[in-house]
């Protein structure tokens, strides 16, 4: 084994690593000195993090390897790679040092300046262009555009907030951030801060660690210690950074599985879902580009929204992309009424005719000016429409889309109908519009657009119709409305509030 340097045991642990078959007709991969140094600790400290990274692509290739590959067959999207990282695989060292004078998490960790978090911007030095187009993607924004919209704030505030009795009336407490952390900020993503040092007593003497606020997580919208949003490892699961990891629909059902976002159980009932569940075990998630029929035969999330597809004979359907909306028109979830999507992903910027941070305003009239074009939507549609074409004809694919936009104009019109009570409410001065989100009828609104109105537009997205139907849709559409109105007119016959 020529060239490995005789030290720490590394002999002994790049065995271990990457096995003795990698080694027999083929050289080993290099690894650098800095990280045989951390694995010769880690082995014993946190052995599953090694025995993780060991199964990755990272650990037995290095950039310049990656980058012979021909063009569209790559996974790194940058056309050279720094000189001293180019030659070895990409180990701890390599990432958990990259940048080491942006990140406020660095520290001195056995000679090395290490840091806690790697960010979108430690990747992009091999991946720049996912970095750039995530940038443009609302999941980046997650955060700020939940903590930065006061609509959502109440809504936060109602939802994680302790309640406590006072005569027969309510009060909620403003929630902590450990709370909110745990709950909405867990998939948005919380602000990761330094706020001091802290001195442990370890298997190898004293070491001083950064202490961390909003710490742990991996929210799409993470604030990191180096002034970066997101966070790779939200689909590209750490140590492994898998990308059969981030094309099963496993991993997106993470933060897409309802009832306020059910993405993941709509897919799952619906034919789709049953063909990946049915035959996945016979598909190559692998592959790059992914070739539609060869490697997979039905579409997970991955393939309709971000992987790069190509046809048997390699002519490409979808480009690769980690923006995603440029395949979405519609935005459809986490919101009063379906919209054309936002111009820029920062939605906090946004404010309906009313000055409310909604894209709509409650009556239903978009915020039009911060909202794409129709002849921007007529791209992203026809962006996805080519995917779907990999397998459907164009009639079906055209029924499909037609029923999914009647889905639409329904849905919104059955949320306006429990706008409309819900501010008669409101006039009669039997509920409060302070918060919206704080009384009864008030929630029964919420409900009707956050559970039901989003539910129907999933299932008729992803031909998940059932799903939509009695299961968390169309049925309580209807219910809703009822059980509002039902409760108005109790309200006006009593003449009191309902908290």
């Amino acid at each position: 084994m020529k060239g490995l340097l005789l030290r720490h045991g590394v002999v002994v642990i790049l065995l271990c690593l990457v096995g003795p078959a990698a080694f027999v007709g083929a050289e080993e991969p290099p690894v650098s000195e800095a990280t045989q140094d951390c694995i010769s600790c880690h082995t014993s400290v946190t052995p599953a993090i090694v025995d993780d990274w060991k199964r990755s692509r990272h650990s037995r290739t290095t950039p310049a390897e990656a980058l012979k590959k021909p063009e569209i067959a790559r996974r790194v999207s940058t056309d050279k790679v720094p000189e001293k990282l180019a030659g070895t695989v990409v180990g701890c060292a390599e990432c958990h040092t990259m940048n080491p004078g942006d990140h406020k998490d660095t520290f001195e960790h056995q000679e090395q300046k290490v840091h806690v978090l790697v960010t979108p911007k430690d990747c992009s030095t091999c991946h720049p262009t996912e970095a750039t187009q995530y940038e443009k993607n609302l999941m980046s924004h997650a955060r700020r555009n939940l903590a930065d919209n006061k609509v959502y704030e109440a809504m936060v505030k109602s939802v994680n907030g302790v309640q406590s009795l006072e005569g027969l009336r309510t009060k909620i407490s403003d929630p902590d951030e450990k709370t909110n952390a745990d709950s909405c900020f867990h998939c948005h993503g919380t602000a990761v801060e330094v706020t001091g040092k802290k001195t442990k007593d370890t298997d190898f003497g004293e070491m001083e660690f950064p202490i961390l606020s909003g710490w742990p997580n991996q929210g799409v919208g993470r604030y990191n210690p180096d002034g970066t949003k997101g966070s790779c490892a939200a689909c590209h699961s750490r140590h492994q950074f898998a990308i059969e990891i981030a094309r099963k629909p496993y991993t997106c059902s993470q933060c897409h599985k309802g009832p306020d976002v059910p993405a993941y159980k709509a897919y799952s009932v619906s034919k789709h879902g049953n063909i990946f569940s049915s035959v996945y075990d016979q598909w190559n998630f692998k592959e790059v580009p992914w070739t539609a029929g060869k490697d997979f035969t039905a579409p997970t999330c991955a393939a309709c929204h971000a992987s790069l597809l190509v046809a048997a004979d390699g002519a490409v359907i979808a480009q690769r992309s980690h923006q995603m909306s440029d395949r979405l028109p519609w935005r459809i979830l986490g919101l009063v009424y379906a919209h054309p999507h936002p111009i820029s992903p920062d939605t906090a910027v946004i404010k309906n005719k009313d000055g409310m941070q909604l894209a709509t305003a409650l009556t239903g009239e978009p915020a039009g000016e911060y909202l794409i074009s129709q002849e921007e939507m007529a791209v992203r549609r026809e962006n996805i429409q080519k995917v779907c074409s990999a397998c459907h004809s164009r009639s079906w694919i055209e029924g499909h889309w037609d029923r999914f936009e009647n889905t639409i104009k329904t849905t919104n019109e059955m949320t306006k109908t429990a706008t409309e009570i819900l501010q008669k409410a409101w006039s009669e001065k039997v509920a409060d519009s302070a918060n919206p989100f704080d009384e009864a009828i008030e929630k029964m609104w919420v409900e009707q657009w956050l559970f039901y109105a989003n539910s129907t537009r999933f299932a008729s997205a992803m031909m998940g119709a059932d799903y939509g139907v009695f299961a968390n849709g169309r049925w309580y559409l209807a219910k809703t409305i009822q059980d509002m109105l039902d409760h108005l007119k109790l309200l006006m016959k009593t003449g009191e509030k309902s908290r």
